[in-house]
């Protein structure tokens, strides 16, 4: 009988915080959009098993240490956190760096743009900063490497009121610790 009082508690329990939760679901696993019709993977290939990647290889050796010249920046569109394809040589190339040395370590920063609430937009910045942990550690990080936070509209990249500015609030970055 205490067995079923404590499901029935239980399930009471869930159900309550349920209706108190965000409609905004911070652990679904974030889309990576592909234009070219090939999804990623859990093995990095497309969802048909093709054999070719469109991702670039990057020689380790030549200045993509993480601290280098490599981009660090990726830009999202208005409302959303898919990893779009331009993207991923970017997260490719920082995700072979962790890879090729397991004691460095990254914060991605998701950050919006001015419109929207604030809460609305730290939930978004989140979700854009853990769709590029995911891309990296599908990309063969480490997650213990990586740690993804948010400031939503709190740290803008630029000032103003056009869509030109808007687009470079729009981001994540990838920053080494």
């Amino acid at each position: 009988m205490n067995a079923l009082r404590n499901t029935i508690w239980a399930v009471a329990m869930v159900a309550l915080f349920s209706g108190c939760a965000s409609k905004v679901k911070l652990d679904d696993k974030p889309p990576v959009e592909s234009r070219t019709g090939v999804g990623v993977g859990p093995g990095g290939a497309g969802a048909a098993g093709a054999g070719t990647s469109n991702v670039a290889s990057v020689d380790l050796g030549k200045g993509a240490t993480g601290t280098g010249t490599a981009p660090r920046v990726v830009y999202f569109d208005f409302d959303s956190y898919l990893v779009r394809d331009e993207f991923r040589p970017l997260i490719d190339t920082h995700a072979k760096t962790l890879a090729a040395d397991r004691k460095k370590k990254m914060m991605i920063e998701g950050h919006t743009d001015e419109r929207g609430g604030r809460e609305y937009n730290l939930a978004l910045g989140q979700k854009r900063s853990e769709a590029v942990l995911k891309s990296l550690v599908l990309m063969g990080a480490a997650d213990a490497q990586l740690e993804a936070v948010s400031y939503g509209k709190e740290r803008p990249a630029a000032q103003g009121t056009d869509e030109a500015t808007w687009a470079k609030n729009r981001r994540a970055e990838l920053n080494y610790k």
